[in-house]
């Protein structure tokens, strides 16, 4: 229920007039970004932007690899693709990176670490990879490694409020960028 319940909360935000469709943006990290990213797919109409933070987005490759250290531990909650069709099947059908599809995708700012051992670099490449040729809207989708930071972003004293201002800027435009198209 969490992917519709998060669509609903939109819609109720929506319905109360205190927000309008597609000028909403959705903010996730880590398995939050998986949220992020499977309700982009399911209403992409909904954002003015996401913002996947270290977002586990391939889903079923990242749950498929034993050699991943989070993989297998993970299983008793998640379910074992590997040995368990039904599993699969059902993380198939939420997975962000396989339900990307052509449609209007919100702007997108994707972030990762190149240390990071539980969301490894290459699932929000190949999200943004994935995207950018289907999209049918003009809306970036953009990618920033952190080539010094793991999981839990940059670590300097004053490298962390970089990163919160750099979302929190990409939010701001994707927002303003809504209020342009309407108003123009």
């Amino acid at each position: 229920n969490t992917f519709t319940d998060f669509i609903a909360a939109a819609e109720h935000l929506i319905a109360k007039d205190y927000a309008r469709a597609g000028n909403i943006v959705a903010e996730g990290r880590s398995a939050g970004g998986l949220l992020v990213g499977a309700v982009t797919n399911m209403r992409p109409d909904l954002w003015a932007g996401v913002i996947g933070g270290v977002p586990f987005v391939d889903l079923i490759n990242t749950m498929s690899d034993t050699s991943l250290p989070l993989t297998p531990p993970e299983w008793p909650e998640w379910g074992n693709p590997l040995e368990d069709v039904q599993a699969y099947d059902y993380m198939w059908s939420y997975s962000p990176y396989d339900q990307i599809a052509p449609k209007a995708y919100p702007a997108i700012l994707a972030t990762g670490g190149l240390s990071d051992p539980r969301v490894t670099y290459w699932e929000p490449q190949k999200w943004v990879a994935r995207i950018r040729p289907v999209t049918t809207s003009s809306n970036p989708v953009l990618l920033k490694i952190n080539m010094e930071a793991g999981h839990f972003a940059s670590s300097g004293r004053f490298d962390y409020l970089k990163d919160i201002a750099l979302d929190y800027a990409f939010a701001i435009w994707a927002v303003n960028k809504g209020w342009e198209r309407d108003f123009a």
